[in-house]
């Protein structure tokens, strides 16, 4: 009987983690993209009672970073227990000196890597393999696969070699590429795994494990007579290796009918020009191999499986005699080497062999760039020119040093069948989760093969999504983008202006369009390259307003499923009533536990799919002339040169003659506010006469899209026509006034509205399309009338600060951040001498990813916020040096100013060098003599006065910040953190507490609270919340506080203001909802969710001031209130993360809940105990 095959639709990751999870006893985790799914599967399926091949669940143990997890495997490893990781990137090289003790020691750890970019001159999360190429030296053996399929069939053989070996093993495949890559694949039985393992060798490793039953001493010290030689007694453990792989390779094609080696061949048997590569470019290049040599043409390629040990007998056993030349293609780069690892290790091959082959090697796809077909055949056409080039680049224009191959023109060579679609969307709207539940009805309700990628930009939500879907009835080897669709849907209006979506749309192609217009009106807003294009083309083009029957249905901005459905409407890919059911069914399975109304309400998004109209496109668009787009030229060369081709996704084409002086990577300041990226449907309109004017609505604004003005008599007579302004009031009444908001940098939360207190609200949502006006006058505010922010002391009050610039402003965070707000107030008081040290994460992502930088100058000084990311982990100490750096070098100044008064000045120079000197660590003070000081300065001719100037940067005493997030201060970084707190330098924490790593995905911390639902808790977390803050206190010298802006603004805005005024380190801990938390109210009602937190209980607000204990006065003040312990349980249903518990399971839902308030209780009763301690003796 032949055994039946079963197809699921998966990403990279998943299959991974299918194979894993059988093979492993204990699973030591920590979050990084791309590698947190992997790791998200195993704690799920724990939880849920999925057995492993020994009929056990496995044990899952989150560490507090990546070199703590691969402690826990060592130790796990040790004790005679099978173990597993996942990581990437600055993860995998956090763990390389537990590696080389794993691969010493001869433990069976198998690491499974999504590999990915480092951290250089930028951070980047997509893949490449400079990770896993940095490890390459640690004694683990490294197994590489290309696609779901491959992990699916052989990344078992990591596990079952490493147990009959006794070496360690990487198991890795491109990040992103295909770590999230959706692939229709022959899923893989356990019991057919279970039947290969070596259980002889897995009783020998167990019977060699740590045990006081038969106690050894393991991990010693060796000196120089012996530590040589046992070195090198392992090495004949590595010999076994690729006999092992390739025995267990042969198992596996008996079970999968699929043929795998070491090294595989695949090709003309007379190739005379080979690729040697690794990972999913391999399958790239088959494509291309199988239309060159339909032509006649003789190429091959050999695929890298095994990369270490590295096997010269399993390469030469595919090698074609007749091979002439050979390209080798890295996705790394190796600065300062002869050549990429790879290549170099082919070159050693056939070191001093006769009639060797010419080797040449490339450079490809770094951080996921995009590798085509036609790329690939821009290899093989170098290798067969008269004068191959070496260490060549492809996919890119060095027009530096000359190492790129020709870009030649697309082509598509996707076998005959292949339908390709994209989808244009905006991040958090769901049109990503909507694709991916498509490509699984299409992969699991027909015989249909299926792929989709999806490609994003670095913002945190309402940046770019495109997704590109693929089905076909043929297996889908097309691991690129897509480059010619069948059908091309736009999600978001906004994007007609901005992005050539029509590019490469096939002739008779079909274009879906959500359009907030009727038929008429969508003509009349196509642009004219548009009209053309589809005329040209032949195109058929549908509408649907999906934004308004959301909208109308409840769903708020989220149109995917509207979208999704009408696809299947137009599409016809499957019948539109079978994909309506498969798209209930969907529904239920994700939604179920969310509730009957959110069911209920996707269905009707689903049913209301059948909407689409038609939309006749005219003949005559044909004949439509296209004009050239008008160039601004008053925007600055580097927003016009480098960030516009980036934002309207041309970046790829930029040269690497562009980042000329921009090695380091450096960019400027202030790059957001040309953005003006419209992605709002509905934005705030100004009330005037309810207005209060309190400035909350500013306050609030995570965005800083709302900002109030102050206007003269003539700046509001220069105005805009019909203006509104109002009479300044109190201190500000020789002023008019005016909210004004910039609707194109806004992005819809509605936070403003809510929290508005007026008893009529002053602000109102319509949408965008009502609002335009409002651009122009937004220019006059922002450019002509400015930021009086001297007409009253902004350091006073909450409304007071409003008036002072924002110098954070429209970064790429989720509408309605639960961070942003405290960072945008810190900029407004201290941002013209800040300096930023931020940790990896949200912060960091929203804070400065290329080519966004919402970090800007002040308008007037030119001043602001100096900014950078350092790593995760680091970030303390990172901010820490650079305090002590600064502070060096001002202490150089007093050193030199000292001098100099005693050295020749005039008296003038003299008295305000003393002065400076007394007031140095004084910002305001400090700042003043600065000013006095470089005027005189100037007019001195003592050589000293020149050494002076030339620090003249530093003579403003500096605020220096450490931002970062909870999974940061509470677990990575805590290392350092409490470090930099103990030091006592003078330095500002800001802790932006959402309870999870937000950034990764919603993963558990050390900051999330008891019962509450994240990854890696998928049955809730068992665990108290850490007391940062409690245990910051405990040095006496730390100032210290917790705030919650939509609880009290005063006292969050005080708080900040202490902080910074305190003569050593601060502790700023600030509550901060996230759209992980899934508020059912939604984002806008973040600030009364924060409220709901401090009455109920669940949060708590305090100040620890130590200068108070020297005025015999009690340094901690517990600011909130007596919570209202009744609220408590309705706080915790507020919030999906905790009533999703509840369906899941109930039972631990109730207990963990009640554990959860006795814990806020037990910990506001130490704080009541700790504020009414008496310091008065």
């Amino acid at each position: 009987m032949s055994r039946k095959k079963k197809f699921i639709t998966c990403e990279g990751n998943y299959a991974a983690s299918h194979i894993a999870y059988m093979f492993s006893e204990v699973a030591a985790i920590y979050p990084i993209t791309p590698s947190s799914d992997m790791a998200e599967y195993i704690d799920l399926w724990s939880a849920n009672n999925r057995k492993n091949i020994f009929g056990e669940t496995v044990k899952v143990t989150e560490m507090q970073s990546e070199g703590g997890a691969s402690g826990a495997v060592h130790g796990a490893l040790q004790a005679g227990a099978l173990t597993s990781t996942f990581t990437a990137s600055q993860g995998l090289l956090l763990m390389i000196p537990n590696m080389y003790k794993m691969s010493g020691e001869l433990l069976p750890a198998v690491f499974h890597v999504s590999a990915r970019s480092l951290a250089a001159q930028a951070l980047s999360i997509f893949g490449d393999h400079s990770d896993v190429m940095s490890v390459r030296q640690t004694g683990f053996a490294m197994l590489a696969t290309s696609s779901a399929q491959e992990i699916m069939d052989i990344a078992g053989i990591a596990h079952l070699v490493a147990i009959k070996s006794r070496i360690p093993f990487i198991h890795f495949f491109d990040g992103f590429r295909t770590s999230h890559e959706l692939l229709k694949v022959e899923a893989m039985d356990q019991d057919d795994l279970a039947s290969l393992v070596d259980y002889d060798a897995l009783q020998k490793y167990r019977d060699n494990a740590l045990n006081p039953e038969h106690p050894v001493t393991r991990g010693t010290a060796q000196n120089p007579d012996i530590y040589f030689q046992s070195r090198e007694a392992s090495s004949k453990f590595y010999d076994a290796v690729p006999d092992m792989v390739e025995d267990y390779m042969q198992e596996i094609k008996k079970i999968t009918g699929r043929e795998y080696h070491p090294f595989t061949y695949y090709g003309a048997k007379d190739a005379e020009n080979v690729i040697v590569a690794i990972g999913s470019v391999t399958e790239i290049i088959k494509e291309v191999i199988d239309y060159k040599n339909a032509s006649g043409e003789k190429f091959g390629l050999i695929t890298v499986h095994l990369y270490r040990p590295f096997s010269e007998k399993y390469f030469m056993k595919v090698f074609p005699k007749t091979a002439k030349r050979i390209a080798v293609l890295d996705r790394t780069k190796e600065i300062g080497a002869n050549g990429e690892p790879l290549y170099l290790d082919i070159r050693d091959l056939f070191y001093g062999k006769e009639n060797s082959p010419m080797i040449i090697g490339g450079r490809y796809g770094l951080s996921s760039k995009d590798t085509t077909p036609s790329m690939i055949i821009s290899v093989f056409d170098n290798l067969t020119s008269k004068k191959p080039k070496n260490g060549f680049t492809v996919g890119i224009i060095d027009d530096v040093k000359h190492t790129s191959l020709p870009l030649l023109p697309e082509i598509s060579i996707s076998p005959k069948g292949t339908y390709e679609a994209k989808f244009y969307g905006l991040g958090a709207d769901g049109t990503v989760g909507a694709n991916k539940n498509s490509i699984k009805i299409i992969g699991d309700s027909t015989d249909k093969y299926c792929q989709a990628y999806f490609s994003y930009d670095s913002k945190k939500s309402g940046g770019i999504t495109v997704s590109h879907l693929r089905f076909g009835d043929t297996p889908i080897r097309s691991h690129y983008l897509v480059g010619t669709p069948d059908f091309v849907a736009c999600h978001v209006p906004a994007y007609l202006e901005k992005y050539d979506m029509l590019k490469g749309l096939k002739k008779g192609g079909t274009f879906l369009l959500n359009s907030i217009w009727d038929v008429e009106e969508t003509k009349n807003r196509l642009p004219d390259q548009m009209k053309k294009y589809l005329a040209e083309n032949n195109i058929t083009m549908y509408i649907i307003n999906a934004t308004k029957i959301a909208q109308k249905i409840g769903l708020g901005n989220r149109t995917n499923t509207i979208m999704q459905s009408a696809f299947f409407k137009v599409a016809e890919v499957i019948p539109y009533e079978a994909a309506v059911n498969e798209m209930k069914t969907a529904i239920l399975k994700t939604y179920g536990n969310k509730g009957e109304e959110i069911v209920n309400m996707n269905y009707a998004a689903v049913d209301s799919g059948d909407d689409v109209q038609k939309v006749d496109v005219p003949v005559d668009w044909k004949d439509i002339v296209v004009k050239p787009k008008e160039e601004n030229n008053k925007l600055p060369d580097f927003i016009k040169n480098v960030v516009d081709p980036i934002n309207l996704q041309k970046g790829d084409a930029l040269p690497v003659s562009t980042f000329n002086g921009r090695e380091d990577g450096t960019f400027p300041a202030g790059t957001t506010a040309f953005e003006k990226r419209g992605i709002a449907t509905n934005v705030p309109e100004w009330l005037e006469e309810n207005c209060i004017q309190c400035n909350q609505c500013s306050y609030v604004c995570p965005h800083a899209a709302i900002r109030p003005f102050l206007l003269t008599d003539k700046e509001a007579d220069d105005a805009p026509d019909d203006t509104t302004v109002i009479q300044g009031a109190g201190p500000l009444k020789a002023f008019k006034y005016r909210i004004q908001v910039s609707v194109l940098d806004c992005t819809g939360c509605g936070i403003c509205v809510e929290v508005c207190p007026s008893k009529v609200k002053s602000l109102a949502m319509e949408p965008i399309g009502t609002q335009l006006d409002e651009i122009d006058r937004w220019n006059y505010m922002h450019d002509k009338v400015g930021y009086k922010e001297d007409a009253v002391p902004k350091d006073k009050s909450v409304k007071n600060s409003q008036f002072a610039q924002p110098l954070f402003e429209f970064s790429g965070a989720c509408a309605g951040c639960g961070e942003t707000p405290y960072i945008k107030t810190i900029t407004q008081l201290f941002g013209e001498r800040m300096m930023v040290a931020n940790a990896t994460g949200c912060s960091s992502i929203y804070g400065g990813s290329a080519p966004s930088t919402p970090y800007c100058k002040h308008e007037k000084s030119g001043k602001g916020p100096a900014w950078a990311n350092s790593l995760f982990e680091d970030n303390a100490e990172f901010g820490y040096g650079m305090a002590i750096g600064v502070e060096k070098l001002r202490d150089r100044l007093a050193i030199k100013m000292t001098e100099a008064i005693a050295n020749g000045f005039s008296d003038g120079s003299k008295e305000v060098m003393r002065e400076w000197i007394d007031n140095k660590d004084n910002s305001n003070l400090s700042a003043i003599a600065s000013k006095k000081l470089v005027a005189l300065l100037k007019k001195e001719n003592n050589p000293l006065a020149k050494e002076i100037l030339e620090l003249e940067q530093y003579m403003i005493k500096k605020s220096q910040w450490i931002f970062g997030g909870d999974g940061w201060a509470y677990d990575i970084g805590y290392g350092g953190l409490d470090h930099v707190l103990a030091s006592g330098e003078d330095v500002n924490v800001l802790v932006m507490d959402t309870e999870v790593y937000s950034n990764t995905g919603g993963q558990a911390s050390k900051a999330t609270p008891t019962g509450s639902v994240a990854k890696f808790a998928a049955s809730g977390k068992r665990t108290r919340k850490k007391d940062l803050g409690a245990m910051a206190m405990t040095y006496g010298y730390v100032y210290v506080a917790q705030i919650a802006m939509g609880a009290s603004q005063s006292q969050a805005f005080k708080a900040i203001k202490e902080a910074e005024a305190y003569p050593g380190p601060s502790l700023v801990i600030a509550y901060a909802p996230c759209i992980a938390h899934g508020i059912k109210g939604g984002m806008s009602g973040i600030m009364a969710e924060e409220k709901f937190a401090v009455e109920a209980g669940y949060w708590h607000t305090y100040r620890y001031n130590p200068t108070l204990e020297n005025e015999n006065k009690n340094p901690f003040t517990l600011d909130s209130k007596e919570p209202d312990w009744d609220k408590y349980q309705q706080f915790l249903n507020n919030e999906v993360r905790y009533a999703s518990l509840k369906k899941s399971f109930p039972e631990e839902a109730r207990i963990l809940f009640k554990q959860n308030e006795e814990d806020a209780k037990w910990k506001y009763r130490n704080y009541v105990r700790q504020a009414s301690m008496n310091f008065s003796e």
